[in-house]
């Protein structure tokens, strides 16, 4: 019990002499029970109270989120074994906790910074200035590229103890700064635009290539995006005038054959039109000789058919014209020829300017 109590408590028995048990001498006496669970307590409480303070201080915990790992050093020394998401403690002063994000990153190597996108370690998301590389002439091309890329979880506590905390500077830059200069540089300045995804997908085997290389497998590779080619002006200036004269070419290539187009076009008709021509001629030619063997053969029948007899029946009715003609022109002469094939000869006596013959 505490002093001040005992004092307290042996002035107030020492003054009471009537009391019956004071034993008639004074003598001193017990606190009450309660008095002493208390003083228990209160000990108790102080010590309750030393070792809420002591895990305030310490804080010998950790809760580790999806997308992150623990790594667990016990006198600075790395457990292998990574810690996943959850609740976690440990010693302290003797062990430490460090947590390490295992999510997508990525790294910006451009000229033109993004201007709506929180960059930091805490975002995942950083610039880093553009890759300068030559080409095969020696001519300095500026690369803007983005990499993303992942910390692997099952290989983190190795990849820190090897590396340390700042582990991007050591693997993904330097890999991706050298593979951009070595691609670059098998290429000539005006290749590149050309040939773009062709070196895009040799930058992005190159640096996985590389990545893989490296002991323990410490970092997973996710995407490589080419975006831009900075060329020298000059050779810019280049291209154009290059491309220009392609257009100009492509538009005379064009033009010429549209021109044979139109010639073909044009021979074609004429030799539509000739053939057509040529067959209306053939088709006339073909009708004036069926016409001429039909003349033929109709005077053929005709001259087969003629005799003396057919002769003399037609002299007669051309005779019995000329008789019937008579009767209303009296004056008419009349020369009769003889055979009667001949036609036979009216001459009008009124009118000698009129003659008129008459066919048998």
């Amino acid at each position: 019990m505490p002093a001040d109590l005992n004092d307290y408590f042996n002035k107030k028995n020492g003054s009471g002499k009537n009391d019956k048990n004071s034993g008639g001498g004074g003598g001193r006496s017990t606190p009450p029970e309660f008095l002493k669970d208390f003083s228990k307590k209160t000990g108790l409480l102080y010590l309750l109270m030393a070792l809420v303070v002591l895990i305030v201080i310490a804080k010998p915990f950790v809760v580790i989120e999806s997308g992150e790992v623990g790594i667990k050093a016990t006198a600075g020394k790395y457990e292998p074994e990574p810690l996943g998401p959850g609740f976690h403690v440990f010693l302290p002063f003797i062990q430490t906790i460090k947590i390490v994000d295992t999510k997508v990153r990525s790294i910006n190597y451009t000229t033109k910074p993004a201007d709506n996108i929180a960059l930091g370690r805490e975002t995942g998301v950083r610039n880093a200035s553009p890759i300068t590389a030559l080409d095969k002439r020696g001519l300095i091309i500026s690369i803007d590229i983005t990499v993303q890329y992942r910390l692997r979880p099952e290989t983190a506590p190795q990849t820190i103890a090897t590396y340390g905390f700042s582990w991007e500077e050591k693997i993904i830059n330097p890999i991706v700064r050298d593979v951009v200069r070595s691609v670059i540089g098998q290429y000539k300045a005006e290749e590149l635009p050309v040939k773009r995804n062709e070196i895009a997908a040799q930058i992005r085997d190159g640096i996985e290539e590389q990545i893989e290389k490296k002991k323990g497998h410490p970092v997973e590779l996710v995407t490589v995006n080419l975006r831009e080619i900075i060329l020298p002006p000059r050779i810019v200036e280049q291209i154009e005038r290059v491309q220009i004269a392609k257009q100009e070419a492509d538009r005379a290539k064009l033009e010429v054959e549209r021109a044979k187009q139109e010639a073909e076009k044009k021979a074609a008709l004429a030799q539509g039109d000739a053939d057509a021509r040529k067959i209306r001629a053939q088709g006339a030619a073909d009708a004036i000789k069926i016409e001429a063997d039909a003349n033929a053969y109709a005077n053929e029948v005709i001259g087969k058919s003629l005799n003396a007899e057919v002769l003399k029946l037609k002299q007669i009715q051309v005779q019995g014209k000329f008789n019937e003609a008579l009767k209303v022109n009296k004056d008419s002469k009349i020369f009769l020829t003889p055979g009667g094939s001949v036609p036979n000869i009216w001459i009008d006596a009124k009118d000698k300017q009129k003659t008129t013959s008459a066919t048998h």
